[in-house]
């Protein structure tokens, strides 16, 4: 998903503002941490007056007398301890609010991720979402670490400094000024250039870490494919692109942050010699003046070379900061709930009236869906791919918003229902189900602390599922590496049965729940899918049809729309589209029955 790669001034100053409301919760911090700066910028501005008095009064008169020489030197050296000592706690205190606020704001990042809704991450690939949270929030961190601490620290020095120079000399302080505008120029031709190239390097960053994420999850079916060169090549074009942004702004690193401030500096140093040296000829010039403007025109210009180069820091905060927000302020969410209603799931009767839905708002994938599953009945959805059987369940479990028709529970509007209502009634099995890094005991007790480890084994063994957990290593603290790619998937699928009858929901949802079942397995898991479904509402999705002869009703759909409906022997009556696919299950099944034989 590309991004414009340019931002305008207004949109910068936009993101620094609000990352710096992020900064109002530490102001105590903040305070103590600027104080301790303005001293340690307060005993940078003094040492070279206390050169300078060392120099033009006692070195050169030849006033070497021990007692003011040793209070002079005590105090040079006590200003440096003491600032040393200084610098050590303002360090460590803008890296504490540093920590704060990139805490704070991947918390922020990670909870809107959590409420956005499945549309959103059907179009964002989940690399560049890891790379917002991850990547970016990093190099935000940078700023408040470095770059607003010298910013305010170079902003007090350089006017101590020139307040110092006017002491010293009000004419060569005045020719001075002159640079200001040369710097101002430099700095913001540096803002506005390197701004762009920020911008594209995140964005290309992100699409490798979208590749990379891709690559790992489909790692079987690219190596089955032989699909290694090609992923190469894309994984090579993207970071070709992104090499080529960095040396852009390489580029102009090297030509806007050292060597132009460095040429500034040398003007400047040029001034201050001619202006002396053209004055000495009718007056004396005291040494100690000379090295304190020197010594400040050097103190002058490291500032800014600090500003500079902490400048393509802070660009590249602002550039990742405009990407932190963006996601933070995606509209894309879950489907809203009317949260001040207190309905609850009584009895689990569910109505479907003229449901309409689309998915991109052109082509219509649900085309007035009308039923009705009374408590306790087995509704199944059968149809071709794409017919529009998960849009029904992933509708009916919130997950997108539908525009047209209703969905009612127990005669309410699901919309009515507090989301936490519907998913502890409800009870969602996928066909490819998702297991948790942790234990196999973590699985199925999820979030329910309450949950005992009584009511885990009874949960297991009423899905036929606690034999085979019982003869793993460790059992039921059997360790689940990521979603459980070390287990069967007939093994994952009794471990998600397990963990959905542990919630005891009301509703009971099946997405083609024993698909990745063996056939033996198969068996045992229908009888406990059969006192699953016992006193329990419940709509499956099926593919293989002999699983779902007995449900109450079966509706048949086909582009959108109910077709056919009714139970098992009067579908098959009809001969219609539900009889040839049974048939074409059937002839399938004695093929292969009398390929065996």
């Amino acid at each position: 998903m590309e991004e414009k790669l340019q931002l305008s001034e207004h949109e910068q100053r936009k993101v620094l503002f609000r990352l710096l409301s992020y900064t109002k919760p530490h102001k105590k911090i903040i305070s103590f941490a600027f104080v301790l700066l303005i001293l340690t910028t307060v005993g940078d501005i003094v040492l070279p007056f206390l050169v300078k008095i060392f120099i033009d009064d006692y070195l050169i008169p030849g006033k070497l007398e021990y007692r003011p020489l040793l209070i002079l030197g005590s105090v040079y050296m006590g200003i440096q301890v003491v600032k040393a000592i200084l610098m050590f706690y303002q360090f460590v205190k803008f890296q504490e609010i540093a920590l704060y606020i990139i805490q704070r704001l991947r918390i922020d990042a990670f909870s809107k991720v959590q409420s956005l809704g499945l549309k959103y991450f059907d179009k964002t690939p989940a690399g560049s979402i890891v790379s917002r949270v991850t990547n970016d929030t990093e190099a935000i961190k940078d700023m408040f670490v470095t770059v607003i601490a010298t910013f305010i620290q170079s902003g007090f020095l350089l006017t101590g400094i020139f307040i110092a120079m006017f002491i010293l000399n009000v004419k060569l302080a005045l020719f001075c000024v002159i640079i200001i505008p040369m710097l101002l120029f430099v700095m913001n031709l540096y803002r506005k250039l390197s701004s762009r190239f920020y911008l594209e390097m995140r964005e290309r960053l992100s699409q490798l870490n979208a590749k990379l994420s891709e690559s790992l999850s489909g790692m079987s079916i690219i190596q089955v494919f032989r699909q290694e060169k090609r992923l190469r090549k894309e994984f090579g074009n993207i970071n070709e692109q992104h090499y080529k942004a960095g040396m852009k702004n390489i580029k102009i690193d090297g030509l806007l942050l050292r060597p132009a401030i460095d040429l500034i500096y040398t003007v400047a140093l040029i001034i201050v010699l001619s202006y002396f040296g053209i004055t000495s000829f009718g007056n004396s010039i005291e040494i100690g003046v000379i090295y304190a403007f020197i010594n400040y025109l050097d103190r002058f210009f490291e500032p800014v070379n600090q500003m500079m180069m902490r400048l393509s820091l802070y660009q590249q905060a602002i550039v990742a900061g405009s990407r932190v927000f963006k996601l933070l302020d995606e509209e894309e969410l879950a489907p809203a709930q009317k949260e001040e209603k207190t309905s609850t799931i009584e009895n689990g009767k569910i109505e479907f009236r003229n449901l309409c839905f689309s998915y991109d708002g052109k082509r219509k994938v649900l085309k007035n869906i009308s039923f009705t599953a009374n408590p306790g009945e087995t509704i199944a959805l059968v149809g071709h791919t794409g017919s529009g059987k998960s849009s029904i369940i992933n509708l009916m479990m919130r997950f997108y918003e539908y525009e047209r028709g209703e969905i009612l529970i127990d005669g309410e509007s699901i919309r009515n229902y507090p989301m936490q209502e519907l998913r502890k009634k409800m009870g969602l099995v996928l066909q490819d189900p998702f297991l948790f890094y942790g234990t196999v005991k973590d699985n199925i007790r999820l979030h329910h602390s309450d949950m005992s480890e009584t009511q885990i084994e009874e949960a297991a063994k009423f899905v036929q599922a606690h034999l085979f957990i019982e003869r793993l290593e460790g059992g039921y603290d059997h360790k689940v590496v990521e979603r459980g790619t070390t287990l069967s998937s007939g093994q994952r699928q009794l471990i998600a049965f397990a963990r959905t009858i542990a919630a005891n929901p009301q509703i009971l949802v099946l997405d083609e729940a024993t698909a990745n079942i063996d056939t033996e397995t198969e068996e045992a898991i229908q009888t406990a899918l059969a006192k699953m479904r016992k006193d329990r509402t419940t709509i499956a999705i099926a593919h293989r049809l002999s699983t779902i002869q007995d449900a109450d009703l079966i509706l048949v759909l086909h582009q959108g729309e109910i077709v056919e409906r009714g139970t098992h022997q009067e579908l098959l009556a009809q001969e219609g589209l539900y009889h040839k696919m049974f048939l074409l299950q059937n002839g399938a099944i004695e093929r292969v029955e009398d390929a065996v034989n």
